[in-house]
């Protein structure tokens, strides 16, 4: 008999649990989300949801993720893509690259995949128009032995290397490439002193030890790069290697001639590394003990005019760690001056630790993503989390609190439907990548943005509401005098409760909270450009600049 009322006990909770929440789609959106939409790919799919789940935009390949992709200003999206290569294959390769216009067509195709090359992973649309391009190209292990690679540790035939190059697009499909940077131009070793690049791994920071193994066990792929980002106001490349578990720095400034070298570029040292983190043991600069990362992904500086500019921001897996469990971190890089980067020989690349740390607050082990992921620094001070291996998007505050949440509804299999319980990692609804883009992004203007139905079918049982203004009502915003010496007058539709003034490099300077902020004394600025966030009380915002005479 006991055991009857323990079942029904159970049937009702996980009845009324089941009823009282969704299952997949928003899980939850609060009035301190960032409002925006969110684009992620699944599948053949891409997908542009607002902050309720609902569909804003689609898009369709032919083809599976191959991984990154992304909005760009223009309203087009470019689009990693993964095509067959019997040769080449391990987690995140692609070998092609689309971009499709707003509507969904296909505007621009470009495939580097044949048996001795494939792109994989990440893409990047620089400034110019440009695609940055990660590829891993096949050198036999006759090249590998003569860059002093240890025979025994080579396993098979080949051995994988890394490289990166900028394409410029050409007509409807193709392109020139026009940059490159090779880390095979950029190694050192202690075990064979008859190669040139022969030499003591602690003293050359600068360069990869090409026998260092990590985690790859001897195996073809030594290095799995996964991420590479770039940073337009330094011209700097972010790369991520997840076997290393380091991250690198390398200038893009250079000539693909100077990129091969060790001078050249704006910052001296051609395509060296300018500064690495993460695992210190690789350049003899440690221990294990001394390791913070653990199979990371999508680290990058946080741009201009968000907080926390200037400091890298990255998921660090927990890959190989025991007890497994992920982190986000952010770290502040060790800056001479712009771009110079301070080190002492006698220690690993700072700093110690990281300045800010995000990990389940109740038990770590409660967030753990052993692949794939990443994390994306928000203009409100929010971070995205993509969870990826279960498809689980999250939005935390600045003191850890989950903000919103979305379980990624497309697998696989198919379109989850709500309130039936699937398992993620059956069905694989993983996620590489996901980005928020704010209401005022450059890509919405003059498009129609109505909300169509979410991803998943059957009936929410969650009450979602955009907590936030339409986008239009801060389209006619006026600030005046501008440059502005004393008072600094605030015109507007929306009533203005939350003001934030940044400087020029990213970093709060001051937050004006009130009902109705029609003036601000900003007299006690020094000369200077400022980045002015406003803000309408329902967590919409707008950003506007100023010059402070």
């Amino acid at each position: 008999m006991k055991n009857i009322r323990l079942f029904i006990l159970f049937f009702l909770i996980n009845c009324c649990f089941t009823i009282g929440q969704n299952t997949v789609g928003i899980l939850s959106n609060t009035a301190n989300s960032f409002v925006g939409y969110t684009l992620f790919t699944s599948q053949k799919e891409t997908y542009l949801i607002d902050n309720c789940g609902r569909v804003i935009n689609q898009w369709t390949s032919q083809y599976n993720p191959g991984n990154a992709v992304y909005l760009l200003e223009n309203g087009d999206l470019l689009r990693a893509a993964k095509i067959s290569n019997d040769y080449i294959n391990f987690g995140g390769t692609g070998g092609r690259v689309e971009k499709f216009d707003w509507d969904g067509n296909l505007i621009w195709e470009f495939e580097y995949n044949d048996q001795n090359k494939r792109l994989h992973h990440d893409i990047y649309p620089m400034p110019n128009g440009n695609v940055l391009l990660l590829a891993v190209t096949v050198i036999d292990n006759a090249d590998a032995i003569e860059a002093g690679r240890d025979p025994n540790n080579l396993v098979g035939i080949d051995l994988y290397n890394e490289k990166i190059f900028e394409v410029e697009p050409i007509g409807n499909s193709g392109g020139n490439i026009v940059w490159e940077w090779n880390i095979m131009d950029h190694l050192i070793q202690d075990f064979d002193d008859t190669k040139s690049n022969f030499g003591e791994v602690s003293k050359h920071p600068e360069l990869l030890d090409i026998n260092y193994l990590g985690n790859s066990a001897g195996k073809a792929n030594w290095l799995h790069f996964n991420s590479i980002q770039y940073n337009d106001a330094l011209n700097q490349i972010v790369i991520s290697s997840r076997l290393m578990s380091e991250i690198y720095i390398i200038d893009h400034s250079t000539t693909t001639n100077e990129s091969s070298n060790h001078t050249g570029g704006n910052y001296g040292k051609g395509g060296d590394f300018l500064y690495r983190w993460g695992n210190p043991q690789v350049y003899n600069h440690g221990t294990e003990e001394d390791r913070q990362l653990f199979g990371q992904h999508f680290p990058y500086i946080i741009p201009n005019g968000l907080p926390d500019a200037g400091k890298i921001i990255l998921f660090n897996n927990g890959y190989t760690r025991t007890p497994d469990f992920s982190q986000i971190f952010k770290l502040s890089l060790p800056a001479i001056s712009p771009g110079i980067y301070s080190y002492d020989s006698n220690f690993p690349y700072g700093p110690l630790v990281p300045d800010f740390i995000y990990t389940n607050p109740i038990d770590p082990s409660l967030f753990s993503a052993g692949f794939v992921s990443g994390a994306q620094q928000l203009p409100n001070g929010n971070i995205l989390i993509c969870n990826g291996p279960i498809g689980n998007l999250f939005e935390v505050d600045t003191s850890g609190k989950t903000v919103w949440e979305y379980i990624n509804p497309s697998t696989k299999n198919g379109v989850w439907e709500q309130g039936i319980r699937f398992d993620p990692y059956t069905d694989t609804n993983t996620v590489f990548r996901a980005t928020r883009y704010a209401l005022d992004y450059l890509a919405f203007e003059g498009k129609t943005l109505i909300p169509g139905n979410t991803i998943e079918t059957g009936s929410s049982n969650y009450n979602c509401q955009l907590l936030s203004a339409n986008r239009n009502d801060f389209k006619n915003i006026t600030i005046y005098p501008n440059p502005v010496e004393h008072n600094l007058h605030l015109k507007s539709i929306k009533t203005i409760r939350k003001v934030e003034i940044y400087d020029i490099f990213g970093k709060l300077v001051k937050t004006y909270n009130a009902n109705n902020i029609k003036t601000l004394n900003v007299s006690y600025l020094k000369t200077g450009i400022y980045l002015m966030k406003l803000y309408d009380g329902l967590n919409y915002s707008i950003n506007e600049r100023f010059v402070k005479k």
